[in-house]
């Protein structure tokens, strides 16, 4: 490891250097199964041929220009996702953090049209928003803030999936403009609403003029079941944010917005140098093609159910004895709480030549990719089944 990175990451002592479909091999041949794709990023696998032709041909033909010119594939994907999620306009980033700064600076900017000198936002406890000093400030976790104060003000945390606190805290401040929740926390131990909660928000946001925003960062482009987890509750929202799956691995983000929070933004209060480049667009069309054409918003869902049963039957004892306390999650988007800490599972696993993750210290997070077979969701769950059973039998 080179001592001229910085030291960010407690990076796991292997390194990658070719990616096939649904599997990495390390600079020593060896091969593994990904249940994690990059962090829910590589929805076709790693390498797809009709991404990385897309990204070739564009190569070779323009990367960039700049936001003062018209981009053609820049339209066309803005075209798609509008149509995809029957929203109006998008703001193209390089980032799932820049799109959610996006995000908030709409909402800011909706307050100020409204004379509010500190428009504020109602966000959830144990949320992740990004690593920016505004979307940090946003997040609900208090290690992710510590080290960085004073925070960005602006930001009221509530639980998560708890609507009273949400209009406690409403009617506690004149300067509320907008509600900001992931459909599913990710890094919050994939936690997942009652199916009443968007709705309600959605509800609550049209009464009292306030934005709702869906950070989609790690939800959206089929990784629940759905385009974008929102429509499992049949809501849209003002703004929602996308980033991870959106370009399979090229970084690409989007901050897409419906009716007034489209008209927020105009020249000279935002920009981006690379946002929304030929290059990241063409990524970004390749894989929303792709995903059409085979249908993985559906074969997410379905292979979701698959995981969760499959999870459920292997484990019953394990569920019984309370060792395993919850299942959960939405498609491909699967959250595994154990009674005890269990980050050392993710070593276990990559000796097994299997990735995955552990989040809230208990939780192990799998997010394989869409294309997974029953065949590789079989081997995940039974590594994963295994090394839950000797964690329990070892303690």
């Amino acid at each position: 490891m080179s001592d001229h990175i910085m030291n960010t990451y407690g990076r796991l002592p292997v390194s990658f250097v070719k990616g096939e479909g649904c599997y990495l091999y390390d600079d020593q041949g060896q091969r593994y199964l990904d249940a994690l794709t990059g962090i829910a990023v590589c929805g076709l696998g790693h390498s797809h041929p009709a991404v990385a032709q897309a990204i070739s041909e564009q190569a070779n033909t323009l990367m960039h220009t700049s936001n003062i010119y018209g981009i053609p594939n820049q339209e066309k994907l803005a075209d798609s996702l509008c149509e995809l999620s029957s929203m109006d306009r998008v703001f193209f980033s390089n980032s799932g953090a820049e799109a959610n700064e996006a995000a908030i600076k709409i909402a800011r900017r909706y307050g100020h049209t409204k004379n509010i000198d500190l428009p504020t936002i109602i966000v959830a406890n144990k949320s992740f928003h990004g690593r920016t000093l505004s979307t940090l400030s946003a997040t609900g976790n208090p290690k992710i803030h510590a080290g960085f104060e004073p925070l960005v003000p602006g930001f009221i945390h509530v639980d998560f999936d708890d609507m009273d606190a949400i209009k406690q805290a409403a009617s506690n401040n004149d300067s509320v403009v907008a509600i900001m929740v992931e459909p599913v926390q990710g890094e919050g131990g994939l936690a997942t609403p009652a199916n009443s909660y968007l709705k309600e928000i959605r509800a609550f946001c049209d009464a009292n003029n306030l934005l709702m925003i869906l950070d989609e960062i790690q939800t959206g482009v089929c990784r629940t079941g759905k385009w974008f987890a929102g429509q499992h509750s049949d809501i849209v929202p003002d703004v929602m944010t996308l980033a991870k799956g959106l370009g399979n691995g090229f970084p690409i983000g989007a901050c897409v917005a419906k009716g007034a929070a489209a008209e927020v933004l105009v020249p000279g209060t935002h920009g981006s140098t690379f946002g929304g480049n030929p290059l990241a667009c063409a990524a970004a069309l390749a894989t929303i093609k792709t995903m059409q054409e085979q249908n993985l918003e559906q074969r997410a869902a379905e292979l979701g159910d698959y995981f969760q049963q499959g999870f459920k039957k292997v484990l019953a004892d394990f569920i019984t004895s309370g060792f395993v306390k919850d299942i959960r999650g939405k498609g491909l988007m699967i959250g595994i709480e154990l009674a005890q800490p269990c980050t050392e599972l993710v070593k276990k696993a990559l000796d097994k030549k299997l990735l995955i993750n552990v989040t809230a210290d208990s939780v192990i997070r799998l997010l394989p990719a869409l294309i997974t077979s029953n065949a590789q969701a079989d081997e995940i769950i039974a590594i994963v089944s295994e090394l839950i059973a000797g964690l329990e039998y070892n303690k």
